[in-house]
């Protein structure tokens, strides 16, 4: 009899070929991984692009315009601020998926807001709230296959006594 892995367990699936053993019987752990993936590799390479500009993208020219005046600095400026955030997420996510993925989520909901305040890019707006939910997706799929932090609770510890 094989080693099944459960929610509760996943954690043992610890080598790669474990993780892919799971994921071949347990279609919701392979999305938790699909998913995972994606939103570490996305916003890893968006705001990258910020800054390497490989894409060939007028970042600048998504933010609206009223964004654009209340900034206290430059559309360019704001762009390398976004894409150090994008780094970020992507980091986060692939730390610990449970909780940036509502960074994320909410990253997007920002970024769907701006494109809704200025015509010509209701398209992306679309594309980005299709990404909104898939990020919900993998929180709630990290509520399953991602461990929830825990925190020591020692009465008394060093710190509490000096």
């Amino acid at each position: 009899m094989t080693d099944t892995i459960t929610p509760h367990n996943a954690s043992t699936a610890s080598s790669f070929s474990g993780m892919l053993a799971h994921a071949r019987h347990d279609p919701a752990y392979a999305a938790f991984w699909l998913l995972r993936i994606g939103f570490v590799v996305l916003p890893l390479w968006m705001g990258i692009d910020k800054f390497a500009k490989v894409l060939n993208a007028d970042w600048p020219g998504y933010l609206a315009p009223w964004i654009v005046d209340v900034l206290p600095f430059s559309a360019q400026t704001a762009m390398y601020v976004v894409g150090a955030v994008e780094i970020l997420a992507g980091i986060l996510v692939a730390l610990k998926p449970r909780y940036a993925s509502y960074v994320v989520a909410l990253w997007l909901a920002g970024i769907i807001i701006n494109l809704l305040t200025f015509s010509g890019f209701y398209d992306i707006a679309l594309r980005d709230f299709g990404l909104l939910v898939a990020a919900v997706a993998l929180a709630w799929l990290s509520a399953v296959y991602d461990g929830a932090l825990s925190w020591s609770h020692h009465h008394g510890d060093s710190a509490s006594t000096r």
